[in-house]
Order: structure tokens, then sequence, then C-alpha cells
């Protein structure tokens, strides 16, 4: 079956609720991640919110009637937050960084995929639709070393990594698009 991808680009996206959460508890309830349901009920409460954000985009994926996966994403705004995982972000970065690099470009805040289509494309579609018209290329994530797989993901799909944590497998990246202007600027691991 044919995989449709369909953008929203605000509360219109929040009739979709029951079946992002289910998504989000398959990509995210298991390893690595190990997130409990809670944290699912959590993403779909925040949507409420998020869907007001500036610049609000979301990427979901349909095979016939069922949703197989998402991306949401919004502006970032300054100051930067200081909630969730931003501050290891900022702490990575520094300050001036922060603001120059990540406040007024697209962050992309969640990607997931049921594992059914893992190795499909699917995550590579939805991450482009959600960042094609972003002016400039300026579009960056969050994820967790703890996900090698997450890591490698990004890096084949031309994202650079900008920030570098312990090699501990703990610990937040920021990835920079292809198209980042600062991409060029982003500290290579040692």
């Amino acid at each position: 079956m044919a995989t449709d991808i369909r953008l929203f680009r605000g509360k219109d996206l929040l009739k979709h609720a029951d079946a992002l959460h289910s998504v989000y508890a398959e990509a995210f309830c298991a390893p690595p991640w190990n997130e409990d349901e809670e944290r699912a009920v959590e993403f779909v409460g925040r949507l409420v919110d998020n869907v007001r954000r500036p610049g609000f985009t979301a990427a979901l994926a349909f095979a016939g009637a069922e949703t197989i996966g998402f991306a949401t994403a919004w502006t970032t705004v300054a100051p930067f937050s200081t909630d969730r995982c931003y501050p290891q972000a900022a702490a990575g970065l520094g300050a001036q960084r922060t603001v120059e690099w990540l406040c007024g470009g697209r962050e992309i805040d969640e990607l997931a995929v049921r594992p059914a289509s893992h190795g499909t494309g699917l995550a590579a579609e939805l991450l482009e639709a959600v960042t094609e018209d972003v002016p400039e290329g300026r579009s960056w994530l969050l994820t967790s070393v703890r996900s090698p797989r997450a890591v490698t993901f990004y890096r084949r799909q031309g994202w650079t990594q900008a920030t570098h944590p312990s090699p501990e497998y703990k610990g937040i990246v920021v990835f920079l698009s292809p198209r980042h202007p600062a991409r060029a600027l982003a500290a290579i691991p040692l």
C-alpha cells in the first residue's frame, strides 16, 4: 500500500491525537528509549500547546487509514528554552552559538515511525517534509546518544552533529540540517 504524507500547520493535528499516541508509544516505549506509557500521554498533552507555537509544522504518514509515522517541528524562539533537554544543548554549544545557530531555526521536536516501517525510508521522508520549506535551511534537532541508530540515521541524512557529549552513551546531541549555514562551523569530534 502506498504511503501518503500530509502536512498540518495547527490545531487540525489534534484530531489525530490517538493515532499519534499509538505511534509514539510503539516507537519510544521499546529499547533503546524505554519510555513508559506516561511519557506517551505527556507527548500528546504537550501537543495542545505545541500546535500554537510559531511556525508549527507536522507531517503524518498514512498507509490507508492507519497512521504509521509522524514528525513535529516549530520555530525556536528567543530566549532559548530552559526546560526538558534544552540546557544540555545550550551547554554543548555555548550561549552565543545557541542563539545564533538555533533561535529562529526550525526545531524538529519528534520523529517517530512504527517499527514495522523501519528501514523503508519513511523517517527520511517525514524529516524532509517538515524541513523542506525552511528559510536558509536553518533546521536543527536534539537526540540522545543512547541511540546509536538515531545518531547514524541523522548522519546518513546529511545532518551534522554539532555537539559531542561524553562517550559513555549519555547526553544529548544537537544536529544541524544539511543546508544549515552553521554546519561547517560545528566542532569535529575528537
